[in-house]
């Protein structure tokens, strides 16, 4: 676990649970000065969200209930834009813009990648500036597969706040039909 991800969710509560459970010492360390990371990307994490199709999102609203939902497009539609900064083009959906209105009064994300097959899986935080298409159209046109053919709205900019990588022990291997034919080695279009 990485020290900034460590500092912003082991809260006092989340601690008296583990000094209940008897795993605050294990994870005391991850607190300490020498501890470090977990607040630039790498090309590790760079390399990891390319290849991502889509993560959950979770955003709270200004009544404290937690939103989560699945945010798909194109492989790598994701962008690390610098160690710091991620971007996506928000597509118009089904209009209810529940994230959105959370994002109002509370700018603050969490981001779930998946990776089934490899069972790896990157958790982030961070801090939202949504951008209207009409105020930065050119910010629009870098994160927007133009062969992909949603219709963005605007961009969710989400500053890093920390990151972590979790262990894969209760992640089920599962696989796109894509990752299928690869695996069997038929090709995505391949005859029967």
């Amino acid at each position: 676990m990485a020290r900034a991800y460590a500092e912003l969710t082991f809260t006092p509560n989340v601690r008296a649970i583990q000094e209940q459970q008897g795993s605050a010492d294990s994870y005391a360390r991850f607190l300490t000065p020498a501890m470090s990371g977990g607040d630039l990307l790498t090309a590790r994490e760079a390399e990891f969200i390319a290849a991502r199709d889509g993560f959950y999102q979770a955003t709270v609203s200004e009544t404290g209930w937690p939103y989560v939902q699945f945010r798909g497009g194109p492989r790598g539609f994701l962008k690390v834009l610098d160690e710091r900064r991620l971007a996506y083009a928000d597509f118009r959906g089904n209009r209810q813009y529940l994230s959105v209105g959370n994002l109002q009064g509370n700018d603050r994300i969490s981001l779930f990648l998946m990776d089934y097959p490899g069972r790896r899986r990157l958790k982030i935080l961070g801090t939202v500036e949504l951008v209207d298409i009409a105020e930065d159209p050119d910010l629009i046109a870098r994160l927007h597969d133009p062969e992909y053919k949603a219709v963005p709205e605007r961009a969710f900019v989400i500053s890093l706040a920390g990151f972590d990588w979790n262990c894969p022990q209760h992640i089920p291997q599962r696989y796109t039909l894509e990752e299928l034919e690869q695996l069997a080695g038929m090709g995505p279009g391949t005859p029967d």
